[in-house]
């Protein structure tokens, strides 16, 4: 393999800014055995809000000699990358939809009890952002079709925004302003930063006059506002710096004949995302699908989920599933096949796919779908826990901090550190 000179890098030009990392920028004294170690861990979160047909997913035997369920099939070319855990989940939460909010933060059950009145915690990515997001152009990003307040949220309980738009998201990844656009955008910056400066000090004015409870609903706005203040400057730092370069055009994004379409754009867009190293830290919400456009798909996705034991309505819910699986292995193969330092994208992230509800047509928390691929763990097939004494989820994502690099024992309502992957 060449390396790249830097004469190279200099006859290039300011190109070179915008590529992605590339083993050749590796120095030869980095090559071989430390080369594996040197390239970023990266994690992907998706959310699937209608549960699952157990019978269709989970393996009767557990560990990696499990024999593949209908909807496993779509991902047997990956049994050695992934794990799927069956009797998890968040301990204690409500039968209903609106717990999607919590899928990713863990919250005591008070903070969720109540879908009008939602006291969240921080969201695994946010932590991670808070980290490793300073080493790319985007913290992190939140990608939501949903319909709910937000899967991803900042320390003291706030939304985090999310984009929807798949060609807004190609032109944030990949499209550079024109030179006038540039400096407007500078000076929106420095313009946006000085009404933040002006804001805090007289909101810490304003603090001395009001009362405990008070004092803390300001905390959360100017914790807001720090928040911003750091997202304002990682832009200016940025800004100027040209964007990586892909084939494409933001206008196919805006352009899918069905939903099964539409989600393998999102994916082929966060992997781009990762390839480029634009961001390190995804969050990706599916949301209920319709049958428009697909011949074997008779009724709505919602409604299909809600099958109420009959045959035909999970043989329809089923075929859902099957689509979103197919889609889940099209986007590990991806991963697999983009190499980075001698080994593929796929070792260096986390890809977990979960839902809130188990079975959706009672509503049912407990025994959620999860399965976690990739990331450089031992995997294990089936990891099977206790169907009517679930394990709790937060566990497992206190497994995931600790091998993207975060420090910590607890995350969420975690009893424990998940030992069950290597």
């Amino acid at each position: 393999m060449r390396t790249l000179s830097r004469r190279m890098f200099l006859r290039a030009g300011a190109v070179t800014l915008g590529l992605p990392y590339l083993d050749a920028m590796l120095p030869r004294t980095l090559r071989g055995a430390t080369a594996e170690t040197e390239p970023p861990r990266r994690m992907v979160l998706i959310h699937r809000p209608l549960g699952t047909y157990h019978p269709f997913l989970v393996p009767e035997k557990a560990g990696p000699e499990f024999e593949a369920t209908r909807y496993l099939k779509t991902l047997e070319g990956h049994r050695k990358h992934f794990t799927l855990f069956s009797g998890i989940s968040h301990l204690g939460y409500p039968n209903s939809h609106h717990t999607e909010s919590a899928i990713f933060t863990g919250v005591s059950p008070e903070g969720i009890a109540r879908a009008d009145d939602i006291h969240n915690s921080v969201s695994m990515d946010q932590v991670i952002a808070e980290k490793i997001g300073h080493h790319t152009r985007i913290a992190s990003l939140t990608l939501n079709t949903a319909n709910c307040a937000s899967l991803s949220w900042n320390r003291k309980g706030v939304p985090v925004p999310w984009q929807r738009s798949r060609s807004q998201l190609f032109r944030r990844l990949f499209i550079d302003g024109t030179p006038d656009e540039v400096a407007r955008e500078l000076k929106r910056l420095a313009h946006g930063r000085s009404i933040l400066d002006g804001m805090r000090g007289q909101l810490k004015s304003l603090g001395r006059d009001l009362g405990s409870a008070d004092r803390q609903r300001m905390e959360v706005l100017t914790a807001s506002i720090r928040e911003a203040e750091a997202m304002l400057l990682q832009d200016e730092a940025w800004v100027a710096k040209p964007k990586p370069k892909v084939e494409g055009d933001p206008r196919q994004y805006d352009q899918a004949e069905h939903w099964v379409a539409a989600q393998q754009q999102w994916y082929a867009l966060v992997h781009l995302a990762l390839q480029t190293d634009s961001t390190r830290v995804v969050v990706l919400g599916l949301g209920e699908q319709g049958q428009h456009n697909i011949p074997d798909l008779m009724i709505g996705h919602h409604d299909a989920s809600h099958h109420g034991k009959d045959p035909a309505k999970i043989e329809q819910f089923a075929r859902y599933e099957e689509k979103e699986y197919h889609n889940l292995a099209g986007f590990l193969d991806k991963l697999t096949a983009t190499q980075e330092a001698g080994t593929s994208l796929l070792d260096r992230t986390q890809v977990l796919i979960a839902s809130n509800l188990g079975d959706a047509s009672s509503h049912a928390g407990d025994n959620l779908p999860v399965i976690l691929a990739g990331g450089g763990f031992t995997h294990q097939g089936h990891v099977a826990f206790d169907p009517k004494k679930n394990h709790a989820l937060s566990n497992l994502y206190v497994r995931m901090l600790q091998q993207i690099g975060i420090e910590t024992d607890r995350f969420g309502c975690s009893t424990s550190v998940l030992s069950q992957l290597g």
